[in-house]
């Protein structure tokens, strides 16, 4: 099979295309036949060494895969050869063929497309725990989503907007915005442009928000969080700004705020009855129209590279997907 292979670490410019032996399924396992793979922002840290899990060389980037089941391991009772599924693979989705936990495969709702399925799971689960099951949105608060337009961000903007939350969407150019508000963001802020705080201030009358849902950090963190409201939940989401900020923390005893970490991969495999009720739910959203993934780019198989550099380079609004 053909695969886009990282043999030694570094930025997308060191990734090969090359012939790779098909992978054989262990137990609990299944090999997925790949049609389409999204693109996240993980995938940009697990080629050099950067993020949590890290694979041993040489590895296929990409965790997050739709496509047709090729083979089936031992106990595997609900998926079957020739299946449309979508999975959770970690990496290894930039490949004609890749193995999955059967436990993080689902079959792939009727009159869905393959490219649509692949573009689910790390950004709508990763927001959708995040607002759920971490900041428990209500119906009438305000969130404020930094990074809105990147993947997990524009998905945050959705999914607030679908819980009944007043959306303050945050990037850095006023074209992203654009894209934001066409989602449902009530209010935008340019922070290349804009002070956080003072914005904030004057979009909330002065109250602040009650959620920050921040996949940014870097020098956007603290003037988030002094913008959070009395008894607040501050969503620890990710680093793509490059700096891991250290937090004051007086700042959450004057506030009575919370500040909440969200490892969704982590959710995923220690509470999967929760998990897959979420799906479940975004899923039925998707069919019905009410959730729809804001797809920037698709890539061949050999453009894989391009397309993390354009993530890296923070070309992509919503999401990028590699078709196989």
């Amino acid at each position: 099979m053909k695969a886009i292979l990282c043999t030694q670490f570094g930025l997308p410019e060191t990734l090969t295309l090359e012939d790779a032996p098909s992978p054989t399924p262990g137990k609990d396992q299944v090999v997925v036949s790949v049609k389409a793979c999204g693109v996240n922002f993980p995938d940009t840290l697990i080629i050099q060494n950067k993020y949590q899990f890290k694979p041993p060389l040489p590895f296929s980037p990409g965790g997050e895969v739709s496509g047709t089941i090729k083979e089936v391991g031992e106990g595997v009772k609900h998926l079957k050869v020739g299946d449309s599924v979508l999975s959770l693979t970690g990496w290894g989705g930039f490949a004609e063929e890749v193995i999955a936990d059967a436990a993080t495969t689902l079959p792939i709702p009727p009159g869905m497309d393959y490219v649509t399925a692949a573009s689910v799971m790390y950004t709508y689960g990763t927001s959708y725990h995040a607002l759920k099951n971490r900041a428990q949105l209500q119906p009438g608060e305000t969130l404020l989503v930094l990074g809105a337009a990147g993947g997990v961000g524009l998905a945050a903007v959705q999914l607030g907007v679908l819980m009944g939350a007043n959306v303050i969407a945050a990037a850095s150019s006023d074209e992203k915005l654009k894209v934001c508000k066409e989602l449902g963001a009530s209010a935008t802020i340019n922070y290349t442009t804009e002070d956080i705080r003072e914005r904030t201030r004057e979009l909330t009358e002065g109250r602040g928000v009650d959620v920050v849902y921040d996949p940014v950090g870097d020098r956007y963190t603290e003037p988030a969080l002094r913008s959070i409201a009395w008894k607040g939940r501050y969503l620890v989401v990710g680093f793509a700004g490059g700096e891991i900020p250290k937090i004051p923390l007086n700042l959450a005893l004057l506030k009575g705020c919370q500040i909440v970490g969200v490892f969704w991969g982590a959710f995923a495999r220690n509470e999967p009855k929760e998990s897959q009720k979420n799906f479940q739910e975004l899923l039925t959203w998707i069919s019905q129209g009410k959730l729809k993934q804001h797809l920037y780019k698709t890539y061949s198989l050999a453009e894989s590279p391009a397309a993390l550099r354009d993530m890296l380079d923070r070309k992509v609004v919503g999401k990028a997907v590699v078709i196989i």
